[in-house]
């Protein structure tokens, strides 16, 4: 893929994470690796999501460094997480780091995501966790953060929000989604005051299964609905 399609898809993350309202004025901030070297690419600190576009997104050397865009600069929080994951990740070409109330909320519950949800079922036995641990400043809490990541593409930072990665840009928005849906929901049903139904743990084994082998190129078939869903507002 070259650059130039990776940077209008990493602006459409950011429109359509607006749409959503999942965005939180400047404070979070999505990145996708860039085909040309050891570098990726990341909007401008002081941004809106809405007011992303391709040609203002920044190129970032894995050390820090602005390749692309000097004349802005990025979160240096945004370097340290983003910087950390692609260093020691090769599989993953995209992050996102978000935090939603609802995210938020479910971060600093003792159980962590509960499988009370279809939608949580896609994270079981398939998320990390991250002590919080202030602002990410320096690269020893990138490398603590990329330790607990493990193999997984989805981690809770407790009190703080959520990283979501992908192979695509389109799988990171998918484990997104689904995500911030199931921490909604969880906040809602602990609200009610009722005992939960959790399935069993056979039944959670094979959904997450299904859910994660329900089709290719995951994430795909959703990113073009939400294309067609933001490209009037564009």
């Amino acid at each position: 893929m070259r650059d130039e399609q990776i940077k209008r898809e990493l602006s459409q993350a950011y429109q359509i994470l607006a749409y959503l309202k999942l965005d939180d004025h400047t404070y979070t901030h999505l990145s996708a690796r860039s085909a040309i070297d050891h570098s990726f690419y990341i909007y401008p600190f002081g941004l809106r999501f809405e007011e992303v576009e391709p040609h203002l997104l920044l190129r970032v050397s894995l050390d820090g460094h602005i390749l692309e865009g000097a004349e802005y600069q990025y979160n240096k929080t945004g370097y340290v997480i983003h910087g950390a994951i692609y260093q020691e990740r090769a599989d993953i070409s995209s992050v996102f780091h978000l935090h939603t109330p609802e995210i938020v909320a479910v971060s600093a519950c003792d159980k962590g995501l509960m499988p009370i949800s279809q939608w949580a079922l896609h994270f079981y036995d398939h998320i990390a966790y991250h002590d919080y641990d202030s602002l990410a400043l320096d690269t020893s809490q990138g490398s603590r953060l990329v330790k607990d990541l493990g193999k997984h593409f989805t981690m809770l930072l407790k009190n703080h929000g959520s990283i979501t990665c992908g192979r695509t840009i389109q799988e990171a928005m998918f484990y997104t989604y689904h995500l911030q849906q199931a921490c909604k929901t969880q906040c809602l049903a602990l609200s009610t005051n009722q005992p939960l139904m959790i399935p069993s743990e056979n039944i959670c084994k094979k959904a997450v299964h299904d859910l994660l082998s329900f089709e290719k190129d995951l994430g795909d078939r959703d990113w073009k609905a939400w294309l067609r869903f933001i490209r009037p507002l564009a």
